[in-house]
């Protein structure tokens, strides 16, 4: 995980690279790699995304910043 990240603040992943410094402040973990391929497929689909984004916004207002 420390290698993806340093990645992504590097500027080394084009999905990230205008957004840095970037802070990590949510992951899942799995024991099976195919498990945690499926789960990131769906949330960057449709549904799965909507419920990480509520999920989200949910957190960032416990800590009173306002998720968009």
């Amino acid at each position: 995980m420390k290698k993806r990240i340093e990645k992504h603040d590097n500027g080394f992943v084009l999905a990230t690279k205008n957004r840095r410094p970037i802070s990590l402040i949510y992951y899942e973990a799995y024991l099976a790699a195919r498990d945690a391929k499926r789960r990131e497929l769906f949330l960057k689909g449709g549904k799965g995304h909507d419920e990480l984004k509520i999920q989200l916004q949910d957190s960032f207002r416990k800590i009173k910043y306002e998720f968009n």
